[in-house]
């Protein structure tokens, strides 16, 4: 599996992981109905998830991982 594959595994584990938790949370704790649960859990999740990326280095591939929790751009 190349390392794209992962990055992109990651991330959409990522996002789904924080999607049903924000939808969960936002059903249960707001009074929104409708379409308007699942479209705020996405535009949530979209903002807290993680973004990962293949790129080229000198030594070779790596992933990189960028957070809004986290300073800067952590190598995996």
């Amino acid at each position: 599996m190349s390392l794209k594959t992962k990055a992109f595994i990651y991330q959409l584990l990522s996002f789904a992981v924080l999607f049903i938790a924000a939808r969960y949370i936002i059903a249960v704790y707001t009074h929104l109905n409708g379409i308007w649960i699942p479209l705020t859990a996405f535009v949530v999740s979209t903002i807290l998830s993680p973004q990962f990326k293949a790129l080229q280095t000198r030594d070779g591939e790596a992933i990189f991982m960028k957070w809004i929790f986290l300073k800067g751009v952590r190598k995996l």
